[in-house]
């Protein structure tokens, strides 16, 4: 079980997964908090649909509100209250998602839109056909671009005989902004889409928010255009490849970005070379051009480029299998801290095969003033440990001792002067399972690849490390924990709290001394998952419920069985909710952690929606209202009173 905490969710679902695909960021533990008014959520679609119907109104009509919003009764106990009930104008079987704070709600199928208003009120209902000047129809990729006041509607319409169309439509309005047929191999053509995607994001168009504008990748340039009308910006033939990362400086008008071989163009790139780049964002001119050392791979499922970029100061920060730093004024390469990951080409338990991946093993580095903290990976001897480095000079100040048998460091935390190291815990696995599945039309059976993301344990060497920021050596270590080790949490760099399967512990930092040590599985609520820290109390997630801790002496606050089967915990702004995917299912709690009480449930009877939240289920960014969508249906969901 991991956090996803969220102040807004920019996400996108691909395809038809199925609801056991468990798109987690999905899953990461959200770390890159967005600005709420820019909520992008895109779709591909990657199975075949069946013939959509016919839309009559033409493209920006209002048709008549299939079922006026209907409200509900007040909230029960252990309920949520319904605000309303309405219906798109279409099946809705491509995307059913809301914006950020509720105002619209977009329902498609593969050629045709329809967009209620937050009170549940049909807006417009039109067929892509029929609003776009260029004929874009059957669309295999659609996605949502939230902003102020509404967004737009992408389309790519791609052609396997003949001219791929591109197409923006204005979310509120129903109107065209643009279409294109200039836009070709966006996704490759005989190949799986979903190969092409980055997060949902296709790898060669990238929206860039500050600039209002995509950034599209064609075999011979790159091309900045206008996201409202079309309009090219600037174009270069400089930088070739797929945008892996991007950052735009607001205080230049400058963008820094790496590149990376998107499938979709892959095979018409001759010579080509890792870049990152600077270029003006007026005018695309490339301000200077380095290269830097490794392969950025993609993650299994969810398609995520697996590299991070940073600007501090007057420097970038690319973190690709360790960091290399650079001079952001002319792009010289001052420094580097750099491994081979241990993960693939072998055969041992944890490697990891074509069909399944692990990932979220290793902690981001941490920077604190001038210093920055990285986990490093042994070559030979498959050790894991910690380096501090200077951020200026890159000089080593010291190298923590080297821990064997760790598949995993997921978390590297400073607390006054001590930097805590947690050893073990949850791994992300990613795979795709070889499933049997029947013909529902001329009977018998045919196989089927499914793709899973879900979060698991892996027996290793466990604990928790206590080393002196001064000089790296490690002044106390915990090592009683089994292969359920949470996460750690720091109170006021005095204290951590931490668990396992069956027990909870507390520390002091300064000494290591055990402070409390409580059976977690006196509380009758499982095995422990996860920990939240809230208020003066560490509440624990477990595998039949909550049972919560009070920090200053580990007694226990409450404990309920009420909850089985969670896998991930969000908040959302003020609240909380826990997820239960078993079995298919996609359940949502809405939690009250002072008393573990359940607010309410919503089961997903349908598609759309996050992949966040899964299969027919979004929340809106204050965490206040959710949406539940099941074909053309739709409903509005209250969580509080």
């Amino acid at each position: 079980m991991k956090k996803v905490s969220i102040l807004m969710v920019t996400l996108c679902l691909f395809g038809s997964f199925s609801a056991s695909a468990q798109f987690s960021k999905l899953l990461d533990k959200a770390k890159e908090k967005l600005s709420s008014k820019n909520k992008t959520e895109r779709v591909e679609k990657t199975e075949k649909t069946e013939k959509t119907e016919k839309v009559e109104k033409t493209e920006t009509t209002s048709a008549p509100a299939p079922k006026k919003p209907s409200g509900k009764g007040s909230k029960k106990s252990g309920s949520f209250a319904t605000v309303w009930e309405s219906e798109f104008g279409n099946k809705a079987d491509f995307l059913a998602l809301s914006a950020p704070d509720g105002s619209y709600i977009v329902g498609t199928d593969n050629n045709s839109a329809s967009v209620l208003d937050g009170k549940g009120n049909l807006i417009w209902n039109g067929d892509y056909k029929k609003i776009t000047t260029n004929g874009t129809n059957k669309c295999e990729y659609q996605y949502v671009i939230w902003k102020d006041k509404g967004g737009y509607l992408f389309l790519f319409d791609e052609k396997k005989m003949g001219t791929d169309r591109v197409a923006v439509i204005d979310i509120v309005s129903g109107k065209e902004l643009w279409s294109s047929e200039q836009f070709q191999n966006l996704l490759p053509k005989g190949t799986k889409s979903e190969d092409s995607v980055d997060q949902g994001e296709l790898e060669t168009v990238k929206y860039i928010y500050e600039l209002d504008a995509f950034l599209i990748s064609q075999k011979a340039s790159v091309v900045l255009v206008k996201a409202n009308t079309g309009e090219k910006i600037w174009e270069t033939n400089r930088f070739k490849g797929g945008v892996g990362k991007y950052i735009y400086d607001a205080k230049r008008n400058e963008i820094v970005m790496i590149n990376f071989k998107p499938t979709a163009l892959g095979a018409l790139f001759a010579g080509f070379k890792n870049q990152l780049v600077k270029l003006n964002a007026a005018n695309g001119e490339i301000l200077w051009d380095a290269t830097f050392l490794g392969t950025i791979e993609k993650e299994l499922v969810t398609r995520r480029a697996i590299v991070d970029l940073w600007i501090k100061g007057d420097k970038i920060f690319m973190y690709l299998n360790g960091l290399q730093v650079y001079n952001i004024n002319n792009g010289q390469k001052l420094w580097e801290a750099i491994y081979e990951n241990d993960m693939d080409g072998g055969k041992g338990m944890f490697s990891n095969t074509k069909l399944k991946k692990y990932y979220r093993t290793i902690a981001d580095p941490i920077f604190i003033d001038n210093s920055v903290y990285i986990v490093m990976l042994g070559t030979r001897d498959r050790t894991k440990y910690v380096e501090k480095h200077d951020v200026e000079s890159g000089k080593l100040l010291w190298a923590s001792e080297k821990i064997t048998g760790a598949f995993s460091m997921p978390n590297v935390y400073k607390a006054g002067n001590k930097v805590l190291l947690q050893v073990g815990g949850k791994v992300q696995v990613q795979e795709y399972r070889n499933e049997t599945r029947t013909n529902p039309y001329g009977g018998g059976t045919y196989k089927v690849q499914v793709p899973y993301v879900y979060w698991d344990y892996k027996a290793q060497k466990n604990g928790v490390l206590a080393i002196d920021d001064a000089t790296g050596k490690t002044t106390w270590r915990s090592e009683k924990f089994d292969k359920r080790i949470t996460d750690l949490i720091i109170h006021e760099n005095q204290k951590v709290f931490v668990g396992d399967g069956d027990q909870f512990y507390g520390y002091d930092i300064a000494s290591g001394n055990q402070l409390f040590d409580v059976k977690h599985n006196d509380a009758g609520v499982g095995k422990a998952d996860d920990v939240i820290d809230f208020e003066d109390k560490v509440v624990v997630l477990s595998e039949k419920g909550l049972a919560s801790y009070f920090k200053k002496d580990g007694s226990r606050a409450f404990a309920t069985d009420k909850i089985r089967g969670v896998d991930f915990y969000y908040k959302i702004g003020d609240n909380y909710f826990l997820r239960d995917q078993r079995g298919g299912k996609n359940i949502i709690y809405g939690i009250d952690m002072t008393n573990g009480e359940t607010k309410g449930s919503v089961q997903s009877k349908g598609k759309g929606g996050s992949p966040v939240y899964g299969d027919g289920i979004d929340i809106t960014s204050d965490g206040e209202f959710v949406f539940a969508f099941k074909g053309k249906k739709v409903e509005k969901i209250k969580i509080n009173n």
